[in-house]
């Protein structure tokens, strides 16, 4: 018999147990900085689409009006504006990102950033289009997901959240 009283059983070493208790550590350890990263990925992605999207959204938007495209470049469309409400003011010439915007020619509704000759894209094409950044940061996060802290189900649900988004935002524009 041993020393616990059943028959068979050993008493673990020291060594072997402080062994075990250091690999639960690393366990622990690995799990807390991939959590870490997947919420870093999900808040720059969240905090990027925030910079647009808060105009794109808010109704408040002191100069909203529409924009007509007269010529774009590599990655920008510019074009004159005219405001359709708040205190906006016509502008010979405003600046669109390439992909929110229309065709040549076409009147695209967008409010102007402050201070700025920066316009946004408004109504849901803009507002997806503006989130596109946080869709990106969910796949990815979901790849930490599955691949870092072994949740599968959970990952597949993320990455399926991010493609929505960027899905909805490619259809809407």
């Amino acid at each position: 018999m041993s020393r616990t009283g059943t028959k068979g059983s050993k008493k673990r070493s020291r060594t072997k147990r402080a062994g075990e208790s250091a690999f639960g550590l690393l366990l622990v350890m690995k799990n807390l900085l991939m959590a870490l990263l997947a919420l870093l990925l999900l808040v720059a992605g969240a905090w990027t689409s925030w910079s647009t999207a808060q105009y794109a959204m808010l109704v408040q938007a002191k100069e909203r009006g529409t924009m007509t495209v007269a010529s774009c470049g590599e990655e920008r469309c510019w074009g004159p504006y005219v405001p359709t409400g708040g205190d906006g003011e016509r502008r010979a010439k405003v600046v669109l990102a390439e992909a929110a915007a229309p065709e040549k020619g076409q009147l695209v509704e967008v409010t102007v950033e402050p201070d700025s000759d920066r316009a946004v894209r408004t109504g849901p094409g803009g507002i997806l289009y503006a989130w596109a950044p946080l869709g990106g940061a969910l796949l990815l996060a979901s790849l930490v997901v599955a691949g870092g802290l072994r949740m599968r189900r959970t990952a597949w649900g993320v990455g399926l959240a991010g493609a929505a988004v960027l899905v909805a935002a490619f259809v809407a524009l």
